[in-house]
């Protein structure tokens, strides 16, 4: 069948499209209809059901036959440390987890906090949540104090489970006093803290709240699955902004299973028992959906991988674990390949390895700027799939979607929407803005299954930062353009777009342009303020490794570039080049501190800045061109 039948069958009848979807998923009670609508614009999908996550997720592999297929293959170059778990090994350690955890009253409802790093115990942790419906919340492994303390007040776990340490290239990070100085902070005390020991580092256990990870299962009997109501909150993951408290983004049961299942075939094309491969986190949402959930609802086996794109050894350890566990599908941020690419200009080291497995590549969580989509796409001659979600949704918002029909790719836009979604470009007073006009993205509501309905404690939150803006729509706070085929460019944040005299710009259109440089590996483009322009463009450059031409030259030639391809109306004068770029942990570019810095505004260090030195060679760089004085 074609996208567009496809896509229109769920838009001439979106319950029969999710009722139909739903067939997919074992139910304990099964659904009545799939769109509760009474309370609208807060819509709930499946409420009236009762599932379990875990059982779809592992259970009834088991039992339909898949308990020696392997569920997850754990790979760390930061131990030297390979092993799978099968569906039936993994079935024993999460059912007696969630007994142990049920042994300390914690039962359906209850907030449990993860804190790991990328290990399976991670993976289990949350299976065991989702077993006895005790709501989790992971908490990327190794977060500040502070940042955990303020989630530990928000959702009030009686539990947190976590690792004694996480490891980074050449250092280790305890995490065990990060735990206790956050208890130490937090008003809400939770009453159990399991820790499972890792060899690099052993933590010091407290008596009576703490517990060693083995210690604290002996004799657990096994917990049965206990089914919850469709929209019971699965998790809650909260997403932090460079101000303010952060947005706890609830996940409803029955739509997220039933959502993540349908995008595995139709979405990623992998089919039951082949290996599907997210290189991300599970304290962000791609470790979520899709190493967690996704793959193991399907009947896929998910990797594990604790890692680096480059340094653990070098940049071709991806196409070493794609190799060796015959990956058919890869998920990563596009942040990687540039890595990956700025180490390894001409993929040399790819030749190392057998890829024959691997169908195609996927890339989100950022812009996927052409220069790195075509790099990607001559090395390994494979579809290379942009595609565009977030955090609140969970899932795709806009792709291509290969399990039902490749469409043609243009490269610099995530496609097209997928089942769910109406996407339009309005204007600020909301009207819809005709093709090719660049605008905010909205989407009409209601949203499809699996996406947040609300915040946790936070429904007035929810609503002025999604629902208000344009009535009837989710402000998903991108901007970007639609073309006349109906295809997506996601150009910015919509705090990204600058106005220079009047001139709406795209600070991504800027980085397109710069990123075809020969030099450049990667770059960003914020946009400063000036008192004749309103704004103006500065451009960031990290140059490709073995690069040693004049920077200055570099920059000029940047210049121009912008100059001739977008015109003088950017007054696009500064192309600055700097060894590294300020990131969060997840690969996305601090933009709006960095605007910050520029016009010497106070702001908050973020939560989940990778490297909080690198914001000081930014000040330095914009320093010499008189900003941040």
């Amino acid at each position: 069948m074609s996208y567009k039948k496809v896509y229109n069958s769920w838009k001439n009848d979106p319950e029969a499209f999710w009722m139909t979807a739903a067939d997919a998923i074992d139910w304990v009670t099964k659904p009545s209809k799939a769109l509760f609508a009474d309370n609208a614009p807060l819509y709930e999908w499946f409420s009236d059901s009762e599932v379990n996550t875990c059982y779809n997720a592992v259970d009834r592999h088991v039992l339909n036959g898949r308990g020696d297929q392997k569920a997850i293959i754990y790979d760390s170059p930061m131990t030297d440390t390979k092993y799978s778990i099968t569906f039936s090994e993994l079935l024993e350690k999460v059912a007696v987890l969630a007994g142990a955890l049920k042994n300390k009253g914690i039962s359906k409802g209850d907030r449990v906090i993860i804190y790991m790093p990328m290990i399976p115990e991670g993976i289990i942790s949350m299976l065991a949540c989702a077993r006895i419906g005790a709501i989790h919340s992971v908490v990327f492994g190794g977060f500040a104090a502070n940042e955990l303390a303020v989630r530990i007040d928000d959702a009030k776990p009686k539990a947190i489970l976590a690792a004694s340490c996480g490891l980074e290239p050449n250092r280790i990070v305890e995490y065990k006093p990060l735990i206790d100085q956050a208890i130490e902070l937090a008003s809400h005390k939770p009453q159990t803290v399991v820790i499972f020991q890792r060899a690099e580092c052993k933590a010091e256990l407290l008596d009576g709240r703490d517990h060693d990870w083995n210690v604290f299962q002996e004799n657990a009997e096994k917990a049965p699955c206990v089914p919850v109501k469709g929209s019971h909150p699965a998790y809650i993951l909260y997403t932090s902004g460079t101000t303010g408290a952060p947005k706890g983004v609830v996940r409803p049961t029955a739509g997220h299973l039933v959502a993540l299942n349908w995008t595995m075939k139709n979405f990623y094309n992998v089919d039951p028992g082949e290996v599907f491969w997210a290189a991300s986190d599970i304290g962000w949402i791609v470790g979520h959906s899709y190493i967690c959930y996704a793959p193991l609802i399907h009947g896929n086996t998910t990797l594990v991988f604790e890692g680096k794109p480059v340094g653990t050894p070098d940049a071709g350890t991806f196409w070493r674990v794609i190799s060796e566990h015959k990956v058919s599908n890869f998920f990563t941020a596009p942040t990687a390949f540039r890595a990956i690419k700025r180490m390894d200009p001409k993929g040399e080291l790819k030749k190392k390895y057998d890829l024959s497995n691997l169908r195609a590549l996927f890339l989100a969580g950022e812009r996927a700027d052409p220069d790195t989509v075509n790099w990607a796409e001559n090395l390994l001659q494979i579809p290379i799939i942009d595609h565009w979600w977030q955090t609140e949704t969970g899932y795709v918002i806009a792709g291509n979607p290969l399990g039902i029909e490749k469409l043609p790719i243009k490269v610099g836009s995530p496609t097209v929407p997928m089942p769910g979604f109406v996407i339009k470009v309005l204007d600020r007073s909301g009207s819809e803005l005709p093709a090719g006009q660049l605008g905010s993205i909205a989407i009409k509501l209601p949203l499809p299954p699996g996406t947040l309905p609300t915040l946790w404690n936070a429904q007035d939150r929810f609503e002025s930062s999604y629902l208000n803006t344009f009535p009837g729509y989710y402000e998903t706070g991108d901007a970007g353009i639609i073309d006349d085929d109906g295809y997506i460019y996601i150009m910015a944040r919509t705090d990204d777009v600058i106005n220079v005299a009047g001139h709406r710009l795209s600070t991504g259109a800027i980085e397109e342009v710069l990123a075809n440089h020969p030099d450049v590996a990667e770059c960003a483009v914020i946009g400063v303020s000036d008192n004749l322009k309103g704004q103006l463009p500065v451009g960031f450059l990290c140059l490709t490794a073995g690069v040693d031409r004049d920077h200055m030259i570099i920059g000029t030639e940047c210049v121009e570039m912008v100059r001739k391809q977008i015109g003088p109306v950017a007054a696009f004068k500064n192309a600055l080049v700097v060894d590294r770029l300020p990131k969060t942990r997840s690969g996305k570019i601090l933009r709006g501190t960095m605007v910050k810095i520029a016009n010497n505004e106070e702001f908050k260090l973020p939560a989940t800045i990778d490297d909080p030195v690198i914001l000081q060679e930014i000040r330095n760089a914009l320093f010499k061109i008189g900003y941040a004085k």
